[in-house]
């Protein structure tokens, strides 16, 4: 398993890391096999590990300090925090209130004294970036993280970040972790350029853009209204709709380039962001023990120009064929009040 230096903390991981989104409740509810998949995934050379406090209401940080007992001084510890994890008032966002609790509650979740990378779920709107740098770098000092950074944030809010950092004498956002796939390239337009631009280290996720570059999905298989991701969200397994229809035109497109490689459309996909400069690591989130050993030999598959180029081709570079997961939508832009004037009675 390659590995490179994580952006400028000095922290060695893993070219891929691996993603437990999927254990708990909302993906694999057995513990022990989650477990299994850890275990293996470090012995495969995985020294990266990235969890989140939302992921199965806490359940997956569970999972993760069970994995890990034994084998935590080995391990690159990786968690988040933002969103609500019970009803209330105060019990989201990234103001200090919030972060402290949250930081405390994986910490006991996860049975361990110290996270090495603690980032921030989502911009928060109605929190001060210097509020949230300044709680960030306290709990630096204060031993229970050891680094910080963010996911899903729009290049401006990275660019204020660092801004904010210098002005105020504040630690930095040293990672960002934006969704990236062949499907979804247009953080390759500002926000890979700007992580790279301050030296940050990049996770990237969903590379199998939800399941479409897996291959499962062709014109000719499509799920049932009633299957999985399509009962979730069967507006995006619709053949009429032009966003689907567009997919699969490129997985149609994909997978002969794998075929002549000799490799699977799933391991062509998670190669693919690590073609990028910018990236330090791609999480895969695997829900069993075959997908994570499917997708392993990707580490070290190097796509040359020729095959990139043909990509470029199908996918032009910084475009989304879908926005992934709605995860730049500007709320500036979908809520009125934030963009008209207040009208003065």
């Amino acid at each position: 398993m390659p590995t490179t230096v994580l952006g400028r903390t000095g922290m060695t991981v893993s070219r891929f890391a691996l993603g437990t989104m999927m254990f708990g409740a909302a993906g694999n509810p057995d513990h022990d096999e989650c477990v299994r998949i850890v275990h293996a995934a470090l012995d495969r050379g995985l020294n990266f590990v990235d969890t989140a406090d939302m992921y199965s209401g806490g359940e997956s940080e569970v999972i993760v300090g069970k994995a890990l007992r034994g084998r935590r001084d080995d391990v690159i510890l990786a968690t988040k925090g933002h969103f609500a994890l019970e009803e209330g008032l105060n019990r989201s966002g990234n103001s200090r209130r919030h972060l402290l609790r949250a930081v405390d509650a994986s910490l006991t979740r996860l049975g361990t004294d110290w996270i090495d990378l603690y980032q921030v779920h989502r911009p928060d709107l109605d929190t001060d970036l210097e509020e949230t740098l300044g709680v960030l770098t306290d709990l630096v000092r204060a031993g229970k993280i050891r680094a910080f950074g963010c996911s899903t944030f729009p290049a401006h809010e990275i660019v204020e970040s660092h801004r904010v950092a210098e002005a105020r004498g504040l630690m930095r956002f040293r990672t960002e972790q934006p969704p990236y796939n062949i499907l979804a390239r247009g953080v390759e337009r500002d926000v890979l350029p700007v992580a790279e631009r301050w030296g940050m280290g990049v996770l990237t996720w969903s590379p199998l853009g939800f399941g479409f570059l897996t291959g499962r999905y062709r014109r000719d298989a499509l799920p049932s209204a009633a299957e999985g991701r399509a009962a979730l969200r069967p507006a995006w397994f619709d053949p009429a709709d032009a966003t689907t229809a567009r997919k699969l035109d490129v997985v149609e497109q994909l997978v002969p380039i794998a075929d002549e490689l000799g490799v699977s459309l799933p391991e062509l996909a998670v190669a693919f962001p690590l073609a990028h400069r910018a990236v330090t690591s791609v999480i895969v989130g695997p829900r069993t023990l075959p997908q994570l050993e499917s997708l392993l030999p990707a580490a070290t598959l190097e796509l040359d120009d020729a095959v990139l180029d043909r990509i470029d081709e199908i996918v032009p570079p910084g475009t989304d064929v879908y926005a992934p997961n709605a995860a730049f939508d500007a709320p500036r832009l979908a809520d009125p009040t934030r963009r008209r004037a207040v009208r003065r009675r």
